[in-house]
């Protein structure tokens, strides 16, 4: 949510700033805009949009010539995405980008107007830009720790003083921003996807650290102004990862991206054919002292999280509760000492998430987070680490990172199930045998379901309503279908468990009205296909998800697809595939931007 890059080199900035701020697109926004220093003077030009609004006008009146400067995309919280609103916002002095919400700025405004300081804005942020210029004094870096003091909430932010040229200043809390420097070249930037082309060597900004980037040089400074030294990282994979290679679109190269995904999350933790997760400090020895096991996530991990939760509780009788991150933290959860505590996010930055990890952590609950990027503050936060191994995800409708965490709530449940003795080794050598195959089942998958999938599409484009239905895990990975369908397509979707159709639901079956029903765990299959007579009775389009080998199929759907046949508990790997291209066919026809749905960002750092 909201992106945030600087640059001071050599280079034209505002070139590199559109570069760089291009890759940070799938966080979601709705406005840009960039500040550069030109001729010793800060000069702004933003846009309400996308980028490409941006360049036009940059195009139109001439991109100023720079080789330093910051850029930034806004995602709307406080005021709407207007041109006015975008940022940078500039008070006196200072230039500011923000990533975050500031939750006491009405107070700091009330300040502020006594001061005579006049805001023109309606976003958070421009309360902050002139909260930094009351306190700017010509030292930056005591301007910045007095601020950060009066300020509440979460927040990474690039800052210009006028008269400290080609130098930018940089600030986190809670909010993700890494920094990085080249031969004769330095950057911010809230994700290390904005500047792979430069340099795959970066630091993490640690909360209340400042960075310093000058030309070629990045400092990092306490409050007190001392120097810092910081540990280099290096991104594990380059650009390409990060650009399309020929698919239309992000989401579909990530939907064919999922094979290789899973397989990189599986083969580390997979030794002598046994689950193997010491490397993420997890034991056997561990996994026996639980009696009572959260799972907290929102949206698409919640999703993962609720099959985790069916598998651990089938195979090792320990009791599991989802929750959603945003609740969680609310509701006083009868969390104790010794309960473990799994916390499930993309981007490892989630802002309900990580505060539900220090709730845990608060209550006496070891935790552990299931994260697909490196360095997050949920991965430096968490007791125990799960890193995914999917590689950038950029669509903001999530595919392959699901999907890898599928494959490690999998790994967990059948190493827990061994460690407390519910399952024997062959059992769990048996499992674990089928998961460490799914990479070439879901190839298969997706080969078989890819033309059904775009025809079936068609009939979907033109629906108002949509109903999805399933039982046990299949209604858990329904869940996940619904929600996948309405956030690229925009069609109204719901699931429902089909035993619950007759309490309600199925008036609202009309003739026409498409229902999706998930049928791959047999023990159910029986009672999902009742539930299908009963809206197809009803005129209901009825299309049937189930595996390959099931047989007397005829006339029970008007359509099916159908997956290879695999383990039925490992069965909502492969069936999540079709899910994904169904949502992604329906939005292609009905002509919508399937990688930037509308409203919709990829990391959400405010509650």
């Amino acid at each position: 949510m909201c992106g945030i890059v600087g640059y001071s080199g050599y280079k034209n900035c505002s070139e590199v700033l559109i570069d760089s701020l291009k890759r940070l697109e799938y966080r979601g926004y709705d406005s840009a805009g960039i500040a550069v220093f030109e001729n010793g003077i800060i000069k702004i030009i933003k846009s309400s949009g996308r980028l490409s609004e941006l360049q036009n006008k940059l195009q139109s009146i001439g991109a100023p010539k720079s080789n330093c400067g910051m850029g930034h995309t806004r995602w709307a919280t406080h005021g709407e995405p207007t041109e006015l609103n975008a940022h940078p916002h500039q008070a006196g002095k200072v230039t500011l980008v923000h990533n975050g919400i500031i939750e006491n700025y009405i107070s700091i405004k009330r300040f502020l107007n006594e001061k005579s300081c006049i805001i023109i804005s309606d976003t958070d942020t421009e309360t902050a830009a002139h909260l930094f210029n009351y306190y700017y004094h010509g030292d930056p870096v005591k301007c910045i720790a007095d601020t950060l003091k009066k300020l509440s909430g979460s927040f990474a932010f690039g800052i210009m003083f006028e008269d400290i040229k080609d130098t930018i200043f940089s600030v986190r809390k809670e909010s993700p921003l890494i920094a990085a420097a080249a031969e004769n070249e330095s950057f911010i930037a809230s994700d290390v996807t904005a500047i792979l082309p430069y340099t795959k060597q970066y630091y993490l900004v640690e909360e209340n650290e400042i960075a310093k980037l000058s030309k070629g040089s990045v400092e990092f400074l306490n409050h007190n102004g001392d120097l810092i030294n910081k540990e280099i990282k290096i991104a594990d994979w380059d650009i390409s990862a990060a650009e399309k290679g020929g698919y239309p679109h992000f989401m579909i190269k990530e939907i064919h991206e999922q094979p290789e995904a899973i397989k990189m999350t599986l083969a580390p933790r997979i030794k002598d054919g046994m689950p193997d997760l010491s490397e993420c400090g997890i034991s056997p020895e561990r996994l026996k002292r639980y009696k009572k096991i959260f799972i907290v996530a929102c949206g698409t991990a919640m999703h993962a999280g609720m099959v985790g939760k069916y598998v651990i509780e089938k195979l090792s009788r320990l009791p599991v509760v989802v929750d959603i991150a945003s609740e969680f933290r609310y509701r006083e959860p009868l969390v104790d000492k010794g309960d473990l505590v799994i916390i499930i996010s993309q981007s490892g930055e989630t802002a309900d998430s990580l505060a539900a990890l220090q709730l845990a952590k608060d209550l006496g609950a070891e935790t552990m987070a299931v994260i697909n990027t490196k360095g997050s503050s949920i991965a430096r936060n968490a007791d125990m680490l799960i890193y995914t191994h999917a590689g950038p995800e950029i669509a903001v409708a999530s595919t392959k990172a699901y999907i890898v965490q599928l494959a490690v709530m999998y790994l967990f449940s059948f190493m827990l199930a061994f460690a407390v003795g519910r399952i024997d080794e062959s059992e769990c050598r048996e499992l674990t045998s089928i998961l460490y195959k799914t990479p070439e089942y879901i190839q298969k998958t997706i080969d078989s379901v890819l033309a059904p999938c775009e025809n079936i599409s068609g009939k979907l484009a033109n629906a108002d309503n949509l109903l999805y239905i399933g039982r046990g895990l299949d209604y858990v990975l329904s869940m996940e279908g619904s929600l996948k369908l309405k956030e690229i397509s925009y069609i109204h979707s719901e699931c429902y468990a089909a035993g619950e159709l007759k309490h309600g639901t199925i008036s609202l079956i009309t003739d026409g009205f498409p229902v999706i029903a998930v049928a791959t765990q047999r023990s159910v299959m029986e009672k999902t296909i009742s539930n299908i007579k009963e809206v197809k009775a009803r005129k209901a389009l009825t299309i049937l998800l189930c595996d390959e080998d099931y047989e007397n199929l005829s006339g029970i759907a008007d359509y099916t697809i159908k997956i290879p046949k695999i383990h039925e508990l490992i069965a909502p790997v492969l069936a999540s595939v079709p899910m994904q291209l169904l949502a992604y066919y329906t939005a292609i026809k009905k002509g919508n931007d399937v990688d930037k749905p509308r409203n919709l960002a990829k990391s959400v750092t405010v509650e």
